[in-house]
């Protein structure tokens, strides 16, 4: 098997209950992938893998994403110093999303606002209008 080469899905049975990794990769060949710090549990991005980004990060054991946008592979931090060291990479039940806790070197953010997470505003609704605007949220 390739580096980046992952086995087919097996059985609902063998996906959900067995021990083989058989990452189920989109029509897109992507992969939900959630980061989260390892030690607090707040979430600090959502992105996407292909299977190159997912081998990488296995091997590598710091974070790898496939940039939507940029149409590229994407080494998390490699310009800004926040490097993810995956400290636990985890997968849901239909192996279809990726759960990283991660430990982020630097100066501790991930987005690239300047943030810690990505998820900084809160979607509201006004009740009155049922007009919806993003509003700051709180600090976790």
């Amino acid at each position: 098997m390739a580096a980046s080469g992952f086995p087919p899905p097996g059985t609902r049975a063998e996906v959900e209950e067995g021990a083989a990794f058989t990452p189920r990769f989109g029509a897109d060949g992507l992969v939900t992938a959630l980061a989260v710090d390892a030690e607090t549990g707040e979430i600090l991005m959502l992105a996407h893998m292909n299977r190159d980004a997912l081998a990488r990060t296995i091997e590598t054991g710091e974070a790898w994403y496939w940039s939507r946008s940029r149409g590229e592979l994407w080494h998390k931090g490699a310009t800004s110093g926040q490097i993810q060291t995956v400290v636990e990479m985890r997968v849901d039940c239909d192996q279809d999303a990726l759960l990283l806790r991660v430990r982020v070197g630097g100066d501790g953010g991930c987005c690239h606002t300047g943030r810690r997470s990505c998820f900084y505003r809160t979607v509201a609704a006004d009740p009155a209008t049922g007009a919806v605007r993003l509003v700051p949220a709180d600090p976790p």
